[in-house]
């Protein structure tokens, strides 16, 4: 595929909780023709056990050198890596209150379920902890990878709404 006005074949979809990262993935990767990798589906095992990280980077890494892809998730650990190998990076940088909503509008809409975006057998919901964490992302987490990102030779989009990056998803001729 030809693509004069998006020619990236390797991107990065970063951001708080909730933001929308498996949602743009899937619209992304259905208007580009780009497979998509889940990093919560790297990490989790069923019933929400967690991977050895030597296995997750075994996992992430044979991804990461595959020729196209886009990658949606957070794994601060991870994301120096991540950027060596993406071309592009789109950073939700949407506001707390809203991601908090959306996570549990999302723990509502699969209640009971496993959402498509995490292992299987992991059913969707949320505690304390995750919300705790969307809460201090915009302190905790944006800084650093924010200066990481811009400090890292890769083009990168960063929307402070969803109806930014709905306007930029249109911009992008297939």
């Amino acid at each position: 595929m030809n693509n004069s006005n998006f020619p990236y074949r390797r991107l990065l979809i970063v951001g708080c909780g909730g933001a929308g990262k498996s949602t743009l993935a899937r619209m992304l990767g259905q208007k580009l023709s780009l497979p998509i990798v889940h990093l919560d589906k790297l990490w989790w095992l069923p019933e929400w056990k967690t991977r050895d990280e030597s296995d997750f980077d075994a996992l992430l890494t044979a991804e990461l050198k595959k020729p196209s892809w886009i990658i949606e998730g957070n794994f601060v650990r991870t994301f120096d890596l991540r950027l060596k190998y993406a071309d592009f990076c789109i950073f939700l940088d949407y506001p707390r209150d809203l991601c908090i909503k959306s996570v549990y509008e999302r723990a509502e809409k699969y209640r009971g379920t496993t959402r498509p975006d995490i292992t299987e057998g992991c059913v969707e919901y949320v505690d304390a902890e995750f919300e705790k964490w969307i809460r201090s992302f915009d302190k905790e987490v944006k800084p650093a990878m924010t200066v990481t990102l811009k400090n890292s030779g890769v083009d990168y989009f960063i929307s402070a709404s969803r109806e930014k990056t709905e306007e930029w998803l249109d911009s992008i001729e297939r």
